[in-house]
């Protein structure tokens, strides 16, 4: 069972949008500037600090500033974020907020389902050195109802479509929890950051995230596809029989999910390509190798890409689903790079779990 509890969280004392910002992965250099320039606490001067050194430093200055604050109690928190995804639909996607202990994978309580790099995760280890808490919450799926419903009344803060509730002291989700394995949907990295620094430190406190758990139920969540475009690779041909990519779509969404299938663009037309029976379609497109590689979750800019002389061909996928990254989690498989996009990311600037 995971290790899933309250905490006593620091948080802004005028929480509001210009302190708030994106993860830190997917921030570009001028992004960072931008959100710099927008507020001198953004957060971002703590997740992109530079040095990462600087971080500790500042996040205990504007402690003593009154700039962020220190609860006194212990709780759980409901997040919602309102989006509308690539697809054009609008939803509503709702997680507790919780801490949760870090465990090597090999326990089962939390399992991953992509790879990860060194360099990251050196960054981000550096951080948690640092600050000495975790700045930034990661996602977490669980293969269970929802553990519990929004409260009647007004959120604490409300800002860039997500929504956050302190829950009643007496809530507890155990129950929602018990004998589950979690699965780590976004923040691969800084969940092995936290196993890292734990094995630093030698004490409890410093293994432990910043988590926001959703049910894999839960009616706003869902998956989207990443699709891929080569450049440099006129040897990726296909036969088949061509169509515009609008019909091979079609054909695609047609195809049951039980064997691997992808759509194929190139020279102006669509082709469908099918895989092996119980391969993803991941896997499929996976065999074509990374070299020349590029990822967009729209399948209009990938078809443009080519279009333009861009790219030499684009691979358009169905998305990943959720039970299939389960299973495969659960035989302890690990699956290749953009295997899941899960939208929207979560905004970080709206709670911090201290380590001490």
């Amino acid at each position: 069972m995971a290790d899933v509890a309250p905490f006593r969280a620091i948080r802004y004392a005028r929480p509001s949008p210009s302190i708030v910002a994106p993860p830190y992965d997917v921030i570009t250099p001028a992004e960072r500037l931008e959100l710099l320039r927008r507020d001198e606490h953004n957060v971002a001067q703590l997740t992109l600090a530079d040095p990462e050194s600087d971080a500790g430093e500042r996040f205990r200055r504007w402690l003593d500033e009154g700039v962020l604050v220190r609860d006194d109690d212990l709780a759980f928190w409901l997040l919602e974020q309102d989006y509308v995804g690539p697809d054009g639909v609008e939803r509503t996607r709702s997680g507790l907020v919780a801490s949760l202990q870090a465990e090597p994978y090999e326990t089962g309580a939390v399992l991953p389902h992509e790879r990860t790099h060194a360099g990251p995760k050196e960054s981000r280890l550096r951080l948690l050195r640092a600050a000495n808490a975790q700045l930034e919450p990661i996602l977490l799926l669980y293969d269970a109802p929802p553990s519990t419903e929004r409260p009647d009344r007004d959120p604490y803060v409300a800002v860039e479509g997500s929504r956050l509730w302190r829950l009643p002291d007496d809530f507890g989700p155990a129950e929602a929890f018990s004998g589950r394995q979690l699965l780590i949907a976004d923040g691969h990295h800084r969940y092995e950051t936290a196993l890292a620094f734990q094995a630093e430190q030698g004490t409890p406190e410093s293994g432990r995230v910043l988590a926001v758990l959703v049910s894999a139920s839960d009616p706003g969540l869902h998956v989207f596809p990443t699709h891929r475009v080569f450049a440099g690779r006129p040897d990726l041909g296909f036969d088949g029989a061509t169509m515009s990519p609008e019909e091979a779509l079609a054909q695609l969404a047609a195809t049951p999910y039980e064997r691997a299938a992808a759509v194929a663009y190139r020279d102006g037309e669509g082709v469908l390509v099918e895989g092996d029976a119980g391969e993803l379609d991941v896997e499929l497109v996976d065999r074509f190798g990374h070299e020349g590689i590029a990822y967009t979750p729209d399948w209009r800019d990938a078809v443009a890409r080519v279009d333009r002389g861009d790219a030499d061909v684009a691979l358009l996928l169905r998305p990943t689903r959720i039970e299939d990254v389960f299973t495969r989690a659960e035989r302890g498989e690990v699956l290749p790079q953009k295997t899941t996009y899960f939208f929207p990311k979560l905004l970080s600037g709206l709670l911090f779990l201290p380590l001490e």
